[in-house]
């Protein structure tokens, strides 16, 4: 029988750097695929459809929930953001590693369904940092940032229920401490 591939999740709150520092371990790990999330907000500058994610609106995500077609999904800030089932067991069938970069609500409910797959937390030095780094983005307005900020504080309280925590406090030593999880738990 062959070997499946190995599914990664990788959480945290936003702003804590997540996508930098999967983008900073892909460049030495094209081995490893980045599963493309769908969601019903709008792109943000520079984002396109089915690389950074599939943009559905909200009768499509709400008919493949009733469908079954999602492995995760979860309503975040008036929008939908989840993760096609098919698209990850197709993955994994075919013997490749893939990363899943979703909320901690999406890990957990991964967690129950694929008891194999490896949960990751990227977790900020501190609430003063993540709170600098959601108001340096300058892409949403000072509400929003508050209210993603109260959030970031019930993600880190899930912190504990993951199997690995990685603190982003230096993006070169948090995409090796990533590359390393991996690389430990895909060879198994």
């Amino acid at each position: 029988m062959l070997k499946k591939g190995s599914l990664f999740v990788i959480s945290g709150p936003s702003g804590v750097g997540k996508n930098t520092v999967i983008n900073e371990f892909l460049k030495n790990n094209a081995d490893v695929k980045l599963s493309i999330s769908c969601t019903t907000r709008h792109p943000r500058g520079g984002e396109k459809d089915g690389i950074n994610y599939f943009f559905l609106t909200k009768e499509e995500f709400e008919n493949d929930i009733k469908q079954g077609k999602f492995l995760e999904w979860a309503e975040f800030n008036g929008n939908f953001y989840g993760t096609k089932q098919e698209y990850v067991e197709k993955t994994l069938a075919n013997q490749q590693d893939i990363i899943l970069e979703i909320d901690t609500q999406g890990a957990m409910q991964i967690k129950k369904k694929l008891p194999d797959a490896v949960l990751i937390f990227i977790a900020p030095p501190s609430r003063e940092v993540l709170e600098n780094r959601l108001k340096g983005r300058g892409t949403e307005s000072d509400e929003v940032v508050k209210k993603r900020l109260n959030i970031a504080i019930g993600e880190l309280e899930k912190m504990k229920d993951f199997d690995f925590v990685v603190v982003n406090d230096d993006l070169s030593n948090a995409a090796k401490e990533l590359e390393n999880i991996i690389k430990r738990k895909a060879a198994k």
